[in-house]
């Protein structure tokens, strides 16, 4: 079996290849720590599992999973983060596993071998957040892409720094935010960063605290 590791932490990559390097049926084949990176890497060696956490930088390892669907690679989710969203997005894009970076290496292994065998493994302290119901949840009704979005807005980006980051148009980001506003049955840009906040998905800065000029609901300076 043939492995990736992406974390932008070094010891933590160090870490992970001593904790594989005893297993005969596992082959690390490369690691990295940016997404760019990871992409070329992942294209080059073609390998049959990714180990990957969720923050990389100010990019998300959600962005190689959703990349790599159309691929037989699997991915494991290996974060610190522990957010109801962040666990439902593993789950939405396609990610076959979920781990704890405080798990025994023991339960990395088992989740490994149960990912090469084509089942799903995900923390078991985390599984009540898989079965609960969420239909009066409003964080169901945004799609994937709004949810970028509303994490953006929770990490007070203009529209044009969102688009460049989500590589889509500004036209596209006014469009998703208004839907947010609409769905969620928020004001404004701050109470759409502070609902994010809340929900775990960012934390919040008021632009005034990062040195920015302050953005009115659509994302125009004022």
């Amino acid at each position: 079996m043939k492995v990736v590791i992406v974390d932008d932490h070094p010891l933590v990559r160090k870490g992970l290849i001593a904790v594989l390097a005893s297993e005969e049926e596992i082959e690390i084949v490369g690691e990295s720590e940016a997404v760019e990176d990871a992409k070329r890497l992942i294209e080059k060696t073609e390998p049959d599992m990714v180990i990957v956490d969720i923050r990389l930088g100010d990019r998300s390892g959600f962005e190689l999973v959703e990349n790599f669907s159309h691929l037989a690679c699997r991915f494991i989710m290996l974060t610190s983060s522990a957010a109801e969203f962040d666990v439902r997005r593993a789950e939405e894009s396609g990610a076959f596993g979920y781990v704890l970076k405080d798990s025994m290496p023991e339960e990395l292994l088992l989740a490994i071998k149960m990912v090469d065998r084509g089942r799903k493994y995900f923390d078991q302290g985390l599984m009540e957040v898989l079965i609960r119901k969420e239909a009066d949840d409003p964080l169901e009704k945004l799609t994937p892409k709004e949810r970028e979005v509303l994490i953006s807005l929770g990490e007070g980006l203009s529209n044009g720094a969102m688009a460049k980051k989500l590589m889509i148009s500004e036209f596209t980001v006014k469009k998703h935010v208004s839907r947010i506003f609409q769905k969620l049955n928020l004001n404004d840009r701050t109470q759409a960063a502070l609902y994010a906040q809340s929900r775990g998905m960012t934390a919040y800065s008021p632009p005034e605290d990062r040195g920015e000029e302050r953005l009115d609901a659509t994302g125009t300076k004022v």
